[in-house]
């Protein structure tokens, strides 16, 4: 028990009256941004086979949203899935915000029925979070779809950037511009090396920004020297035109 789990239980009773979403977008949704919660794709199957026991396809507020499987159903509808990898992974969803523990007085997982045979109180995983966060939810898995889209273009323009400041270091050295070109490779080439084999859109736009940075300081140089070969070569042709 936390003060986050503390919170988190307080704030899955004050959920809006009349609430409700469908069990399985709210899933797709979570699914969508499983990085960014810190999940894995085993921990998503068993968050699928804990909303495989709520029988209603949609969250409402007014509902009952606890559900009470033993481990044994649920490494059965988890696919096999081992008691130590099973409590690993339930111990991720709770710690990322999509369940809550509602443990009985000996742990035990079960539920109290009425005279009418309707659920009256229960013990388990309440799934309340989800109904709580769905909108949420949604934007981080929008946010997920439109880095995924945005990522090729911004490796693209690090490719042409990283191209342009190869020539222009290049170009440089071998015609003799004045300048510390070996410090500028130095770091030309320590910005290609921090360049992981599977980049965020993160990674990409952080070392575009200093990639372009670079180009900058060396295009700023390069114009420098061009204004001082101009001024030299006016002031020359001013001085022999007065003689």
């Amino acid at each position: 028990m936390t003060l986050a789990l503390v919170r988190r239980q307080i704030e899955t009773s004050e959920i809006k009256p009349g609430k409700a979403t469908d069990k399985w977008k709210v899933f797709r949704d979570a699914s969508e941004a499983r990085e960014l919660l810190g999940l894995q794709d085993r921990s998503l199957a068993v968050l699928d086979a804990l909303l495989s026991f709520y029988p209603d396809n949609e969250l409402r507020q007014d509902a009952q949203l606890i559900v009470f499987p033993s481990n044994t159903q649920l490494t059965l509808r988890a696919h096999g899935i081992a008691g130590a990898t099973l409590r690993r992974h339930l111990a991720l969803l709770v710690d990322a915000g999509l369940i809550v523990r509602k443990d009985s007085a000996n742990g035990k997982r079960y539920a109290r029925k009425d005279k009418a045979g309707a659920i009256d109180s229960a013990f388990g995983f309440d799934l309340s979070p989800l109904l709580l966060r769905v909108d949420e939810l949604a934007m981080m898995a929008q946010q997920v779809v439109a880095d995924r889209f945005a990522l090729p273009r911004a490796k693209e323009n690090l490719t042409i950037c990283r191209r342009d400041v190869r020539k222009l270091i290049s170009a440089a050295i071998e015609e003799g511009a004045s300048g510390d070109w070996e410090s500028i490779e130095a770091m030309y080439i320590s910005l290609v090396g921090r360049i992981p084999r599977a980049p965020t859109l993160s990674d990409v736009n952080s070392i575009l920004d200093e990639m372009e940075l670079l180009q900058q300081e060396i295009i700023n140089i390069l114009e420098m020297q061009e204004k001082d070969e101009n001024i030299s070569t006016n002031a020359a042709h001013n001085e022999h035109h007065i003689q």
